[in-house]
């Protein structure tokens, strides 16, 4: 009996110490680190006969920068912080009318050009819509690939983002068995 008292001792002792250690580790890790995060929320609202449909996006912009000590200067108590870079990261949700939630790595959403002719691509439900003018939108939908299938009125083709931002979307053409590229480029605001 004597012994497992003495063993249970020494293990809420352990636990307490691992405890205490963890907290500090926390601590002194949150003050390594400057951090501030911004969200900006975007509703919108679509109607049509069927009622109104409203799908929000959230984006979460976290600026993370890293306290770095500068070089000791001799006699002196403080030690003066030094530059560091500022990593960014962006996520952005997107829920849709019927409560569904999906998370985009990358927002494309912006205006392109092609052919001297302005598009608009925007978030929708199930991934991207194009659109000119009066016109039908053209459809982007997200692969298993990292590409998009490209469906508009009259074609259906194979997009992706290049190194640039430029949305570049691989034709198939049925009777000279060819692939044609059309290229968008992104209107830089």
């Amino acid at each position: 009996m004597k012994t497992q008292i003495q063993n249970f001792k020494m293990i809420s002792k352990t636990i307490f110490f691992g405890a205490i250690g963890l907290l500090f580790s926390t601590s002194i890790e949150a003050q390594n680190a400057n951090t501030q995060t911004e969200t900006k929320t975007t509703t919108l609202t679509k109607k049509d006969s069927d009622g109104e449909h409203k799908t929000v996006k959230k984006e979460v912009t976290k600026k993370v920068q890293k306290i770095e000590l500068g070089e000791e200067k001799a006699n002196t108590k403080n030690i003066p912080t030094a530059d560091s870079p500022v990593m960014v990261t962006t996520t952005t949700k997107i829920t849709n009318p019927d409560g569904s939630t999906r998370t985009v790595d990358i927002d494309r959403s912006s205006y392109y050009e092609s052919n001297g002719n302005k598009y608009k691509l925007a978030l929708d439900a199930s991934g991207y819509i194009m659109t000119y003018g009066d016109s039908k939108p053209a459809l982007l939908r997200k692969t298993s690939t990292n590409s998009y299938i490209f469906r508009s009125e009259s074609k259906t083709a194979i997009g992706y983002f290049d190194t640039n931002g430029d949305l570049v979307v691989e034709i198939y053409d049925d009777k000279s068995d060819k692939v044609t590229i059309e290229k968008y480029k992104v209107v830089k605001n």
